[in-house]
């Protein structure tokens, strides 16, 4: 058991640093729009490339079975090496959107290695307490893509240079798993080239129902990363200055975003012990709740806004991790990598709606209300889980427990 909760530590890490590239360009956009003149369009552009290039990795992957024909470690070394290239390129080289725009999407192909391949390794050291290690796999994850927004907090750094930590970052990842991190003894059976297996996630009705819980997490969990970090700079600055508890707008996106790996441990371990279906319900009301209540702090009390923020940073990614765990228990042993990819790709599609959705909408009623639109998704989310736990799958999950 040793050796597992190494090979836990080892692969979060590596995790934790290759996801640092997830948010590279959006910890740097004030600096972006000010000197490309970027509006809040081509803000959200920056964003999206990323979430569409990794649902073409994804898509691709899925498709071609690659996560259970090709070891999931080469995966992850390549996907982070090449990331960290392209992420490097941006900052070295572009100075105008479209090519920037291209190099961020070429990014978030090469991140389609780098995070699901990293689940299914997981799964491989863990039967009993999968929840909890992948959750805490999760919680790397959250503290990678909060890291960008902390580069710019503590050190006096240009875009440029950020830009360039996080590509080092992806590289150290890549280098902790080609010579640390390998399959565990509980691995998953090989598998042969069939198309069909990428739809398998929506074949079956307890997969189908995870994914659609999952659907409702993803509607609100990347808008609220993408764009928590402007509606904190825009609310201090409607409040009249201040600080949130002496952090500036970065320093305190980088707490709200890095609490949630916090929410990712205590949901692994509450998940294992109460069951899958009742972690994500009880997490998704919570994190539902703050979306529809944070914009009435906006241009309040600091300490407040920061409060349900922290609340939120922590609820929204609690359950993130479930949705997968469930999918390594109730699909195919044989495809687990390809029923995580094609979960993961169908997930982040939807993403890329409620990102680009946020702008108009401050721009229409504020940000008092912009946010209360993403409580839609979790809503519907706690109706898929209630009825995955009233299903005949539910007793496959979490050694019984629903």
């Amino acid at each position: 058991m040793a050796a597992a909760w190494r090979q836990l530590v080892l692969l979060s890490l590596a995790e934790l640093l290759a996801l640092s590239l997830w948010f590279s360009a959006s910890a740097v956009l004030p600096a972006l729009k000010l000197e490309w003149g970027l509006g809040d369009g081509g803000g959200a552009a920056l964003t999206i490339a990323v979430q569409a290039g990794f649902i073409v990795g994804t898509l691709a992957s899925a498709l071609a079975n690659l996560p259970d024909i090709v070891a999931a470690r080469t995966l992850m070394v390549i996907g982070a090496a090449l990331g960290a290239l392209a992420n490097g390129a941006l900052a070295l080289g572009v100075s105008s959107l479209g090519p920037a725009l291209a190099l961020r999407f070429v990014t978030g192909v090469c991140l389609a290695g780098a995070y699901p391949p990293a689940m299914k390794i997981m799964a491989t050291w863990f039967r009993e307490g999968r929840g909890l290690a992948i959750g805490v796999l999760i919680g790397a994850l959250t503290v990678g893509s909060a890291t960008p927004h902390l580069i710019p907090a503590i050190t006096a750094l240009s875009w440029r240079g950020t830009l360039l930590v996080a590509s080092a970052l992806a590289l150290a990842g890549a280098a902790v798993v080609l010579f640390f991190v390998g399959d565990g003894p509980h691995r998953f059976p090989s598998a042969r080239f069939d198309l069909r297996m990428a739809a398998a996630v929506f074949r079956e009705r307890g997969p189908r129902l995870a994914c659609f819980g999952y659907l409702g997490h993803m509607w609100e969990l990347y808008a609220m990363w993408t764009w928590i970090a402007a509606f904190l700079a825009a609310s201090l600055e409607a409040h009249g200055g201040g600080s949130y508890v002496g952090l500036g707008p970065s320093g305190a996106t980088f707490l709200v975003v890095a609490l949630g790996a916090l929410g990712c441990w205590a949901g692994g371990g509450a998940s294992d012990r109460w069951g899958r279906t009742a972690l994500t319900m009880v997490a998704m009301a919570l994190s539902g709740t703050c979306a529809a209540i944070i914009g009435l702090t906006f241009g309040g009390s600091p300490s407040l806004t920061l409060l349900v923020a922290a609340v939120w940073g922590i609820t929204v990614i609690a359950d993130s991790a479930q949705f997968s765990t469930a999918i390594t228990e109730l699909s195919p042993s044989a495809y687990v990598g390809t029923a995580l990819t094609a979960q993961t790709c169908i997930g982040f599609a939807l993403t890329m709606a409620s990102i680009w959705l946020i702008p108009p909408l401050v721009a229409r009623i504020g940000w008092r209300w912009a946010f209360a639109v993403l409580a839609i998704g979790p809503a519907l989310g706690v109706i898929a889980m209630a009825r995955l736990r009233g299903s005949r799958d539910a007793v496959k999950m979490a050694g019984g427990r629903r």
